[in-house]
């Protein structure tokens, strides 16, 4: 398996600069949406950095799934179980009864996002073996 670590990593950079524009624009559903992808994403670089790979979406499971060696603390789970409930009730208006999600989330919503974000990251990329 060839490693990818740096495309993961460039591309989570990336979904985080989104997440921030989207926050500037007022598109509060997409800034959080980006948030999650740009921690999911460079949970992947760390995966791929140790020769592994990680299925699925979930940044709980892959936090919960790391070596014990550099397994986080449960701040940083609750961080990720944030993240994880924003997957898809802020892309899909069938995430509630009435609505879209753009009436459900707001300028908190997106902010807390961000920085959730910015911590996973930041936990990954101190822990990636180049």
């Amino acid at each position: 398996m060839p490693r990818r670590v740096d495309d993961w990593l460039r591309q989570a950079d990336k979904d985080l600069k989104h997440a921030r524009n989207a926050l500037r624009d007022g598109d509060y559903e997409w800034s959080c949406f980006a948030a999650q992808q740009a921690a999911e994403k460079a949970l992947k670089a760390l995966y791929h950095s140790l020769g592994g790979e990680s299925l699925g979406h979930s940044t709980l499971k892959m936090l919960n799934d790391l070596p014990l060696d550099i397994k986080p603390h449960k701040e940083l789970l609750k961080k990720a179980a944030n993240l994880d409930k924003l997957y898809i009730p802020s892309r899909y208006p069938n995430g509630f009864d009435w609505g879209a999600p753009m009436d459900y989330f707001g300028r908190d919503d997106a902010e807390k996002a961000i920085s959730d974000a910015e911590d996973i990251i930041s936990y990954a990329k101190s822990h990636i073996f180049k």
